[in-house]
């Protein structure tokens, strides 16, 4: 099994900055692509970023390209979503997410490849 947690979520002003960090923890060698998806108020949880194991190759949805990066270290088992020119649009629960193997592009920009969730962090984006 492997354990997420998600951490630095918060209230920010429209066109600021935040920094999501997604720690996992037991068997972490199983993991491969990584990924972050949010879930606004009556919305279905949708993709934002991907990126696999060894950090060659990175996803994202069209809404945050240009403002969002996905990165990892994978010596601290941590991912982490930098969100730059942050809009209200952006408020969701943002949710970090692992694959127990290897996607493909279109795999790993869908909720359904992936096996291990975190409980959510909160962001939300005043105008």
């Amino acid at each position: 099994q492997v354990q997420l947690v998600e951490s630095g979520g918060g209230l920010v002003q429209a066109g600021g900055s935040l920094r999501l960090s997604c720690a996992a923890s037991g068997r972490t060698f199983r993991m491969y692509n990584m990924g972050w998806f949010r879930r606004a108020p009556g919305k279905e949880r949708e993709f934002v970023a991907g990126i696999t194991w060894t950090g060659d190759n990175t996803y994202y949805a069209d809404s945050v390209k240009g403002r969002f990066t996905i990165s990892r270290d994978n010596a601290k088992n941590t991912v982490y979503l930098q969100m730059n020119s942050l809009k209200p649009e952006d408020t969701a629960v943002y949710y970090c997410a692992a694959a127990g193997r290897r996607l493909t592009a279109a795999q790993a920009m869908g909720v359904h490849g992936y096996d291990y969730w975190g409980p959510g962090t909160q962001v939300t984006v005043s105008s």
